[in-house]
Protein backbone atom coordinates (compact mmCIF):
# COMPACT_ATOMS: atom_id res chain seq x y z
CA UNK A 1 0.00 0.00 0.00
CA UNK A 2 1.06 3.57 -0.62
CA UNK A 3 0.03 6.31 1.83
CA UNK A 4 0.31 10.01 2.45
CA UNK A 5 0.69 10.74 6.16
CA UNK A 6 0.10 14.24 7.53
CA UNK A 7 0.93 14.81 11.19
CA UNK A 8 0.16 18.36 12.37
CA UNK A 9 0.90 19.67 15.89
CA UNK A 10 -0.02 23.10 17.20
CA UNK A 11 1.19 24.67 20.45
CA UNK A 12 -1.02 27.58 21.50
CA UNK A 13 0.55 29.78 24.19
CA UNK A 14 -1.16 32.18 26.60
CA UNK A 15 1.89 34.47 26.52
CA UNK A 16 4.58 35.08 23.88
CA UNK A 17 7.49 32.66 23.61
CA UNK A 18 10.78 34.45 23.04
CA UNK A 19 12.95 31.45 22.16
CA UNK A 20 12.48 27.71 21.78
CA UNK A 21 14.56 24.72 20.80
CA UNK A 22 12.86 21.50 19.75
CA UNK A 23 13.45 17.93 18.64
CA UNK A 24 11.05 16.15 16.30
CA UNK A 25 10.84 12.46 15.45
CA UNK A 26 8.16 12.64 12.77
CA UNK A 27 9.75 11.52 9.49
CA UNK A 28 9.37 7.80 8.63
CA UNK A 29 12.42 5.61 8.35
CA UNK A 30 12.98 2.98 5.68
CA UNK A 31 12.81 -0.71 6.57
CA UNK A 32 12.87 -4.02 4.74
CA UNK A 33 9.13 -3.65 4.15
CA UNK A 34 8.75 0.11 3.99
CA UNK A 35 10.00 2.73 1.54
CA UNK A 36 9.79 6.47 2.19
CA UNK A 37 9.28 8.22 -1.15
CA UNK A 38 9.22 11.77 0.21
CA UNK A 39 8.99 13.66 3.50
CA UNK A 40 8.86 17.31 4.48
CA UNK A 41 8.74 19.19 7.75
CA UNK A 42 6.96 22.56 7.72
CA UNK A 43 7.47 24.78 10.76
CA UNK A 44 5.68 28.07 11.49
CA UNK A 45 7.22 30.48 12.51
CA UNK A 46 10.18 29.73 10.26
CA UNK A 47 13.07 28.36 12.34
CA UNK A 48 16.42 30.09 12.49
CA UNK A 49 18.07 26.68 12.39
CA UNK A 50 16.82 23.29 11.16
CA UNK A 51 18.93 20.14 10.97
CA UNK A 52 18.30 16.42 10.58
CA UNK A 53 20.43 13.60 11.97
CA UNK A 54 20.24 9.86 12.62
CA UNK A 55 20.09 8.85 16.26
CA UNK A 56 21.71 5.75 17.74
CA UNK A 57 18.82 3.58 16.56
CA UNK A 58 18.89 4.90 12.99
CA UNK A 59 15.78 7.09 13.39
CA UNK A 60 15.44 10.40 11.57
CA UNK A 61 15.55 13.17 14.16
CA UNK A 62 15.07 16.85 13.34
CA UNK A 63 16.36 19.71 15.51
CA UNK A 64 15.13 23.27 15.11
CA UNK A 65 15.29 26.61 16.92
CA UNK A 66 12.92 29.59 16.72
CA UNK A 67 14.37 32.88 17.86
CA UNK A 68 11.47 35.21 17.07
CA UNK A 69 8.61 35.97 19.46
CA UNK A 70 5.51 33.84 18.83
CA UNK A 71 2.25 32.78 20.48
CA UNK A 72 1.66 29.73 18.26
CA UNK A 73 4.00 27.02 17.02
CA UNK A 74 2.87 24.75 14.19
CA UNK A 75 4.84 21.70 13.06
CA UNK A 76 3.52 19.67 10.13
CA UNK A 77 5.17 16.55 8.74
CA UNK A 78 3.96 15.24 5.37
CA UNK A 79 5.33 11.93 4.07
CA UNK A 80 4.56 9.44 1.32
CA UNK A 81 5.44 5.84 2.06
CA UNK A 82 4.86 2.38 0.63
CA UNK A 83 4.41 -0.62 2.91
CA UNK A 84 4.35 -4.33 2.11
CA UNK A 85 3.85 -7.32 4.38
CA UNK A 86 6.40 -10.10 4.78
CA UNK A 87 4.97 -13.44 5.86
CA UNK A 88 8.22 -15.27 5.11
CA UNK A 89 10.08 -13.69 8.02
CA UNK A 90 7.24 -14.59 10.39
CA UNK A 91 7.29 -18.22 9.26
CA UNK A 92 11.08 -18.34 9.58
CA UNK A 93 11.00 -16.84 13.09
CA UNK A 94 8.45 -19.43 14.18
CA UNK A 95 10.91 -22.22 13.37
CA UNK A 96 12.84 -21.39 16.56
CA UNK A 97 11.72 -21.75 20.15
CA UNK A 98 11.50 -18.70 22.37
CA UNK A 99 14.32 -20.17 24.51
CA UNK A 100 16.58 -20.24 21.46
CA UNK A 101 15.74 -16.61 20.66
CA UNK A 102 16.65 -15.77 24.24
CA UNK A 103 20.04 -17.54 24.27
CA UNK A 104 21.43 -16.88 20.80
CA UNK A 105 22.12 -13.10 21.10
CA UNK A 106 24.31 -13.82 24.13
CA UNK A 107 26.00 -17.03 22.90
CA UNK A 108 26.55 -16.07 19.24
CA UNK A 109 28.22 -12.67 18.93
CA UNK A 110 27.19 -11.51 15.45
CA UNK A 111 26.72 -7.84 14.56
CA UNK A 112 22.93 -8.18 14.56
CA UNK A 113 22.86 -10.05 17.86
CA UNK A 114 25.12 -7.51 19.56
CA UNK A 115 22.93 -4.64 18.31
CA UNK A 116 19.90 -6.30 19.90
CA UNK A 117 21.44 -6.71 23.37
CA UNK A 118 20.56 -3.20 24.66
CA UNK A 119 16.89 -4.05 24.11
CA UNK A 120 17.05 -6.76 26.78
CA UNK A 121 17.61 -4.37 29.68
CA UNK A 122 15.84 -1.64 31.63
CA UNK A 123 15.07 1.66 29.93
CA UNK A 124 13.80 4.98 31.33
CA UNK A 125 10.11 4.04 31.17
CA UNK A 126 10.30 0.23 31.34
CA UNK A 127 11.84 -1.68 34.25
CA UNK A 128 12.11 -5.45 34.29
CA UNK A 129 10.11 -6.97 37.14
CA UNK A 130 8.92 -10.25 38.55
CA UNK A 131 5.34 -9.04 38.12
CA UNK A 132 5.84 -8.64 34.37
CA UNK A 133 7.67 -11.98 34.13
CA UNK A 134 4.82 -13.72 35.95
CA UNK A 135 2.27 -12.22 33.59
CA UNK A 136 4.28 -13.36 30.56
CA UNK A 137 5.05 -16.91 31.70
CA UNK A 138 1.72 -18.63 30.80
CA UNK A 139 2.40 -17.79 27.14
CA UNK A 140 6.00 -19.09 27.21
CA UNK A 141 5.76 -22.79 27.84
CA UNK A 142 8.74 -25.08 27.22
CA UNK A 143 9.96 -25.17 23.60
CA UNK A 144 7.03 -23.16 22.28
CA UNK A 145 7.74 -21.51 18.89
CA UNK A 146 8.67 -17.86 19.32
CA UNK A 147 5.93 -16.26 17.21
CA UNK A 148 3.25 -18.49 18.72
CA UNK A 149 4.37 -17.55 22.24
CA UNK A 150 4.55 -13.81 21.61
CA UNK A 151 1.24 -13.90 19.70
CA UNK A 152 -0.37 -15.53 22.72
CA UNK A 153 1.01 -12.77 24.97
CA UNK A 154 -0.31 -10.15 22.53
CA UNK A 155 -3.77 -11.73 22.56
CA UNK A 156 -3.85 -11.86 26.36
CA UNK A 157 -2.96 -8.16 26.62
CA UNK A 158 -5.72 -7.39 24.12
CA UNK A 159 -8.33 -9.33 26.10
CA UNK A 160 -7.13 -8.48 29.63
CA UNK A 161 -6.71 -4.71 29.20
CA UNK A 162 -9.26 -2.12 28.13
CA UNK A 163 -8.40 0.71 25.77
CA UNK A 164 -9.31 3.80 27.79
CA UNK A 165 -7.87 7.22 26.81
CA UNK A 166 -7.36 9.65 29.64
CA UNK A 167 -6.63 7.09 32.35
CA UNK A 168 -2.85 7.15 31.88
CA UNK A 169 -0.14 9.57 30.80
CA UNK A 170 3.51 9.32 29.81
CA UNK A 171 4.61 9.08 33.46
CA UNK A 172 2.17 6.33 34.50
CA UNK A 173 4.26 3.32 35.62
CA UNK A 174 3.52 -0.15 34.29
CA UNK A 175 2.61 -1.32 37.79
CA UNK A 176 -0.38 1.05 37.70
CA UNK A 177 -1.35 -0.10 34.21
CA UNK A 178 -1.22 -3.68 35.46
CA UNK A 179 -3.41 -2.78 38.45
CA UNK A 180 -6.05 -0.82 36.53
CA UNK A 181 -6.02 -3.04 33.44
CA UNK A 182 -6.59 0.11 31.37
CA UNK A 183 -4.52 2.28 29.07
CA UNK A 184 -3.75 3.23 25.49
CA UNK A 185 -1.52 1.87 22.73
CA UNK A 186 1.60 3.35 24.30
CA UNK A 187 0.88 1.53 27.57
CA UNK A 188 0.16 -1.77 25.85
CA UNK A 189 3.35 -1.51 23.78
CA UNK A 190 5.34 -0.77 26.95
CA UNK A 191 3.64 -3.70 28.67
CA UNK A 192 4.57 -6.10 25.86
CA UNK A 193 8.17 -4.88 25.86
CA UNK A 194 8.40 -5.14 29.64
CA UNK A 195 7.03 -8.69 29.70
CA UNK A 196 9.43 -9.88 27.00
CA UNK A 197 12.48 -8.27 28.59
CA UNK A 198 11.55 -9.62 32.00
CA UNK A 199 11.86 -13.18 30.68
CA UNK A 200 15.13 -12.43 28.86
CA UNK A 201 14.05 -11.60 25.31
CA UNK A 202 15.12 -8.50 23.37
CA UNK A 203 12.15 -6.24 22.66
CA UNK A 204 11.73 -2.70 21.37
CA UNK A 205 9.05 -0.01 21.22
CA UNK A 206 7.83 1.08 17.76
CA UNK A 207 6.08 4.36 16.98
CA UNK A 208 4.13 5.03 13.83
CA UNK A 209 0.65 5.13 12.37
CA UNK A 210 -2.10 2.74 11.39
CA UNK A 211 -4.62 3.25 8.63
CA UNK A 212 -8.13 3.39 10.07
CA UNK A 213 -11.07 2.51 7.86
CA UNK A 214 -14.54 4.08 8.29
CA UNK A 215 -17.67 1.97 8.75
CA UNK A 216 -19.24 0.76 5.49
CA UNK A 217 -21.03 3.56 3.66
CA UNK A 218 -19.33 6.36 5.60
CA UNK A 219 -16.58 8.69 4.45
CA UNK A 220 -13.17 8.66 6.07
CA UNK A 221 -12.75 11.58 8.50
CA UNK A 222 -9.70 13.64 7.54
CA UNK A 223 -7.46 14.25 10.55
CA UNK A 224 -9.19 11.64 12.70
CA UNK A 225 -6.33 9.16 12.69
CA UNK A 226 -3.73 9.21 15.48
CA UNK A 227 -0.21 8.20 16.27
CA UNK A 228 0.12 4.55 17.14
CA UNK A 229 2.56 2.28 18.97
CA UNK A 230 3.34 -1.41 19.08
CA UNK A 231 6.27 -3.66 20.00
CA UNK A 232 8.81 -5.95 18.32
CA UNK A 233 10.68 -9.03 19.48
CA UNK A 234 14.11 -9.99 18.21
CA UNK A 235 14.22 -13.34 16.42
CA UNK A 236 18.04 -13.53 16.15
CA UNK A 237 19.36 -13.50 12.59
CA UNK A 238 15.84 -13.66 11.17
CA UNK A 239 15.26 -10.10 12.36
CA UNK A 240 12.56 -8.28 14.30
CA UNK A 241 8.87 -9.29 14.34
CA UNK A 242 6.16 -6.71 15.08
CA UNK A 243 3.09 -7.25 17.29
CA UNK A 244 0.20 -4.84 17.85
CA UNK A 245 -1.51 -5.65 21.19
CA UNK A 246 -3.98 -2.77 20.88
CA UNK A 247 -5.54 -4.39 17.80
CA UNK A 248 -4.47 -8.01 18.42
CA UNK A 249 -2.70 -8.39 15.09
CA UNK A 250 0.71 -8.73 13.49
CA UNK A 251 1.34 -5.41 11.73
CA UNK A 252 1.19 -5.58 7.96
CA UNK A 253 0.49 -3.17 5.13
CA UNK A 254 -1.67 -0.84 7.24
CA UNK A 255 1.06 -0.12 9.82
CA UNK A 256 3.50 2.68 8.98
CA UNK A 257 6.73 2.81 10.99
CA UNK A 258 8.25 6.13 12.01
CA UNK A 259 10.86 5.13 14.59
CA UNK A 260 11.85 2.60 17.22
CA UNK A 261 13.71 2.67 20.50
CA UNK A 262 13.84 1.26 24.00
CA UNK A 263 10.58 3.00 24.95
CA UNK A 264 8.54 6.12 24.18
CA UNK A 265 11.20 8.41 25.61
CA UNK A 266 13.51 7.52 22.71
CA UNK A 267 10.96 8.34 20.00
CA UNK A 268 8.76 11.14 21.34
CA UNK A 269 7.22 12.86 18.27
CA UNK A 270 7.97 16.37 19.51
CA UNK A 271 9.76 17.74 22.55
CA UNK A 272 11.62 20.88 23.48
CA UNK A 273 12.14 23.84 25.77
CA UNK A 274 10.67 27.35 25.53
CA UNK A 275 11.38 30.65 27.25
CA UNK A 276 8.08 32.24 28.21
CA UNK A 277 4.74 31.07 26.88
CA UNK A 278 2.79 30.86 30.14
CA UNK A 279 0.21 28.09 29.87
CA UNK A 280 -0.13 26.21 26.62
CA UNK A 281 -2.55 23.97 24.74
CA UNK A 282 -1.53 21.24 22.31
CA UNK A 283 -3.68 20.26 19.31
CA UNK A 284 -2.64 17.21 17.27
CA UNK A 285 -4.13 16.02 13.98
CA UNK A 286 -3.03 12.94 12.05
CA UNK A 287 -4.30 11.90 8.65
CA UNK A 288 -3.35 8.63 6.95
CA UNK A 289 -4.65 8.61 3.36
CA UNK A 290 -4.32 5.60 1.09
CA UNK A 291 -3.05 6.62 -2.33
CA UNK A 292 -2.86 3.27 -4.10
CA UNK A 293 -2.24 -0.44 -3.65
CA UNK A 294 1.00 -0.37 -5.60
CA UNK A 295 4.04 -2.05 -4.10
CA UNK A 296 7.60 -0.75 -3.79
Amino acid sequence: MRYRVTHATQYLYSEPVGLCRNQACLLPRETSRQKCHSSTLEIIPEPADLRERRDGFGNRVSHFAIQSSHEKLQVTAVSEVSVVSDQNIIAAANQMSWESAKKQPVEIRTKMNLAALPFRYDSPLIKNSQQLADYAKPSFTNDRPLVDAVSDLMQRIYHDFKYDPGVTNISTPLSEVMASRRGVCQDFAHLGVGCLRSIGLAARYVSGYIETLPPPGQQRLVGADASHAWFSVYATEVGWIDFDPTNNQLPGEQHITVAWGRDFSDVSPLRGIALGGGKHKVVVSVDVARLSESKF
